[in-house]
């Protein structure tokens, strides 16, 4: 587009010129956007000045559109829609909030809050629209920081050193041991780490050991003073349970992954060691300028129901550091 041919016009000559087609004389338009005759007379010869033609016969009364000014009619109305368009997707009329939001999940998460999300959003806010991203945990958290997506949701772990980002916990989910059936584990009520810590184990994060060192997992046997053996990583859940389907080792994983999987042929089991859990957050940018767009997907997140897990001994509500409680806002430094 070549702007220079544009660039000098003003949308208010526009508004004059269709308001004095619609209304049958500059005294009607100059009433109807409470403007003065003159300015509304100076608007008109503004723009004809700038095209080179003139828009209205003065000769008749009511004035009538010449040719050229029948021609341009419709373009202008037609911009003035446009710009109408414009203001209300950045701003909203009559209070509604529009706009399009990038949200990034983790798949567990995704499959669990995306509907929900969708579905309550297009009861409080039809002309907004949510985006998916989905991804892995390192790589949400590092499109947040990039501001490749506007929120996440992804677990407190890996760790996240960037101080521009901010957090509410939403909800703590156990971490579940998954055996084959038949396993001499898979019966109990149960089990403690140091009865699998000598087993293959398969679990999810990413494949690298520099880049999984921070999981829920590891984070866990370190805390029971304990070195495991993790034979297979793998980012989706359900080849997790197809490689403990398949007798390639012990699953350890967090149980909304388990909820949303296909779980036939395995058993998951609860573990019974303190730290054995995965608190899940909403983050977002604390150090960029507010959106109300955003700020409405925030709302409608936080007040959907937290997952219920069959293996925890709570709601699966968690509360912040220092004792905020759930829905409580957290900054994140570097850690």
């Amino acid at each position: 587009m070549d702007f220079s041919r544009v660039q000098n016009y003003r949308i208010e000559w526009l508004v004059s010129f269709v308001a004095v087609a619609h209304h049958g004389g500059f005294s009607a338009a100059a009433k109807a956007l409470y403007r003065s005759q003159p300015r509304i007379s100076s608007h008109i010869a503004d723009l004809e000045q700038a095209l080179g033609v003139r828009l209205f016969d003065r000769t008749v009364q009511p004035v009538g559109l010449t040719p050229e000014g029948r021609a341009l009619l419709p373009h202008a109305q037609e911009t003035l829609n446009r710009f109408e368009a414009l203001v209300d997707a950045a701003s909203g009329e009559a209070g509604s909030v529009r706009g399009e939001v990038r949200l990034a999940v983790y798949p567990s998460a995704g499959a669990y809050l995306f509907p929900l999300a969708v579905r309550q959003l297009w009861r409080t806010h039809p002309h907004l629209n949510l985006v998916l991203r989905e991804g892995q945990t390192l790589d949400i958290g590092a499109a947040l920081c990039r501001g490749d997506v506007d929120l996440a949701v992804r677990p407190l772990l890996p760790l996240v050193g960037d101080s521009g980002l901010a957090c509410t916990p939403l909800w703590r989910e156990p971490l579940v041991a998954m055996f084959p059936r038949g396993h001499g584990l898979a019966s109990t009520e149960g089990v403690w780490l140091n009865q699998i810590v000598g087993t293959r184990l398969v679990t999810l994060g990413e494949s690298s050991d520099e880049r999984s060192h921070q999981f829920e997992t590891d984070h866990a046997f370190a805390e029971a003073g304990l070195s495991p053996t993790i034979a297979f990583q793998t980012n989706q859940p359900q080849t997790l349970v197809s490689m403990v389907n398949h007798g390639l080792g012990v699953g350890i994983t967090n149980s909304l992954a388990m909820q949303q999987a296909n779980t036939d042929g395995v058993l998951c089991v609860p573990i019974l060691d303190a730290h054995c859990h995965r608190t899940v957050a909403l983050w977002w940018r604390a150090d960029q300028p507010g959106s109300t767009a955003v700020e409405a997907v925030r709302t409608a997140l936080l007040s959907l129901p937290r997952p219920r897990f069959e293996w925890a001994t709570d709601s699966g509500e968690v509360t912040a550091t220092g004792g905020n409680g759930v829905g409580s806002e957290l900054p994140v430094r570097p850690f």
